[in-house]
Parts: structure tokens; C-alpha cells; sequence
């Protein structure tokens, strides 16, 4: 396969601004250039019945979250969702366009977590918020209107490495009880000795081995903690009693490798995995609905696993 065109725009686009590597840039003109990246991408935000941000209480404090409602008339499932962006960059309005889109096609509130961003926070505290999170929804179920039996946990990139530990820590905690991990070009390994496609397709797709080493750099504070099944969840002694999974991945993605490995491994001990692999795509494609058209395709698809999977109960 080849690029897609309109990746090949996107990417031709990127080539042209001339930006210098993230690891070279202050943080903060990082995270502004990541925001204001999202809203050029996402596309005209769709409208749901509701939007409210709301704080949630944490084990380190209070967490913000925007809580998307759905026409009708509930108990609706529920998603909790994730962003992406490295456990340094974005934010809950560079992933309001994902959560709007998911909510009204999927028909669940969707649950959109800020949690605390590296490298201020670093590991374990990422985790730590989004698994608080999860639990609160599910234990104030009846004030959000949602089903406690049907609660999903979703993201992108680093923010679907993030679901797949918390359904982890789920599993190895006692609860919450999740019915689905939406899992989109997950982070699941640390950067070494990485996979084929980091080799493969280390620079020039958006997503850099460079970028994710400055990543990974900001979000641990030693190395060792990589290995860590909370931060790498393919290195996990059992993924068994996980809830099934929709991954997503796409062919031009340094994460290509490790988001497939993960899918297999879960279906290799025993957890449903639906695994879908979008050609001609790069990283970050599922959050540029509003200039290519494959992430509008694939937004839909996940909506659609999440819709079957909230009918199984």
C-alpha cells in the first residue's frame, strides 16, 4: 500500500512549516502547537444533548473531566475516554471532537479525563488519575445516568496504553467491572528495543522514534520504570480477564508493531480482540476527521464495536 493522499497533504503540510524537533522546543510552545494542531484537524464539532465539566476527587486531588450526554433518556453505557498525546501534550478540548462524535454515534456518555500531564506528574501518576476516574464513574453511576455494567475504557496512542492499565489495574484491583477496551494505535511498549516498525518507519509520519524517546524521557523518572506492566502493559505476566478490545492501528505508524503485538497476545490468552488496520494511514489520523477522511471511517468503526459491545449485556 501507499499513502493515502490526503496523508500525503497532512504530512507535506507538516514538512513545509519547518518545525524543529519537540525535543527541541519549549514545552509550553509544544503543548501550544499540539492544541492548536487538534483544532486546524478536527473538524466542526458535533452537537450532543449535553456538556458539562466536572471535578472528580482523586487519590492527588481533584481531576477535570467533561462528561458528554447523549440524546435519550438512559441509563446509558459509558466511556471512559483517554487522550492521547504522549502523557505530556493535549488536553480536554484537543480530544472534544473524538468524544462528541463517539458519544452520538455509540449512544453512551462519554467521560473525557484530564489527568496529570508529564513531566510535572510523572509515572505512576497518569495511570493513578485515569483509574480514579474509572472508578468514580462506575461507583456514581446513578448520578451520571449511566448502566455500571456497561462501562467501557478507551483512548488514542498514549491514552490507549493508558486503558489497556486500567483495565489492568482493574483486574488486579478488585473492580471496576469493564464490558471493552477501545484501543487506538495503543502505546504498549517502551521505545526499546522497540519493533520492526519503529525501525521502519522511525521518522517522516508524524510520529518519530525521536518524538516518542522525548516522551517516554518526560513521562519516567528512571528508565527501569518502562518495564513496568503499568507503563509497558505488553509486559504484563497475564493479560487474562481482560475485557475485549477494538484495536486500531494504522500502517504508517512507529506503533504499528506494538499495538498489533498487544491485540495478539490478548487473543492469545484468551480475551475477544477485533483488530483493524487502516492502510495508507500515519499516527494520529483518528484525530484529523476534519481533513481525512479515513478518520471519520475509523471513528465510526470504533463507535460501532463500542455499540455492539454496551448490546452484549
Amino acid at each position: 500500500m501507499t499513502l493515502d493522499p490526503q496523508v500525503q497533504t497532512v504530512l507535506a503540510q507538516i514538512a513545509a512549516a519547518g518545525k524543529s524537533p519537540r525535543s527541541a522546543m519549549p514545552l509550553a510552545e509544544v503543548r501550544a502547537l499540539s492544541i492548536a494542531t487538534a483544532a486546524a484537524r478536527n473538524g466542526q464539532p458535533e452537537a450532543v444533548k449535553n456538556v458539562e465539566d466536572q471535578m472528580v476527587p482523586g487519590s492527588e486531588g481533584a481531576i477535570p473531566v467533561r462528561v458528554y450526554t447523549p440524546e435519550g433518556s438512559g441509563p446509558f453505557p459509558a466511556l471512559v475516554f483517554f487522550h492521547g498525546g504522549g502523557w505530556v501534550l493535549s488536553n480536554l478540548d484537543t480530544h472534544d471532537g473524538i468524544c462528541r462524535q463517539l458519544a452520538k454515534k455509540s449512544a453512551c456518555v462519554v467521560v473525557n479525563v484530564d489527568y496529570r500531564l508529564a513531566p510535572e506528574h510523572k509515572f505512576p501518576a497518569a495511570p493513578e488519575d485515569c483509574f480514579d476516574v474509572t472508578a468514580w464513574v462506575a461507583q456514581n453511576a446513578r448520578l451520571l445516568n449511566i448502566d455500571p455494567k456497561r462501562i467501557a475504557v478507551g483512548g488514542d496512542s498514549a491514552g490507549a496504553g493508558l486503558a489497556t492499565v486500567v483495565a489492568l489495574m482493574a483486574r488486579d484491583r478488585g473492580g471496576p467491572s469493564l464490558i471493552c477496551q477501545l484501543l487506538v494505535y495503543p502505546v504498549t511498549d517502551y521505545h526499546t528495543p522497540g519493533t520492526p516498525s519503529y525501525a521502519e518507519l522511525s521518522e517522516g509520519y508524524n510520529l518519530s522514534r525521536d518524538d516518542m524517546v522525548w516522551f517516554w524521557s518526560q513521562y519516567l523518572s528512571d528508565e527501569a520504570e518502562g518495564y513496568h506492566p503499568y507503563a509497558s502493559p505488553l509486559r504484563a505476566e497475564s493479560l487474562r480477564g481482560l475485557p475485549p478490545a477494538f484495536v486500531i492501528t494504522a500502517e504508517y505508524d512507529l506503533l504499528r508493531d506494538e499495538g498489533e503485538a498487544y491485540a495478539a497476545r490478548l487473543q492469545s490468552e484468551g480475551v475477544p480482540v477485533t483488530l483493524k488496520r487502516f492502510p495508507g494511514m500515519i499516527h494520529g489520523f483518528f484525530n484529523m476527521s476534519g481533513v481525512i477522511d479515513q478518520g471519520k471511517i475509523a471513528i465510526a468503526e470504533a463507535a460501532a464495536a463500542l455499540h455492539e459491545a454496551f448490546s452484549h449485556m
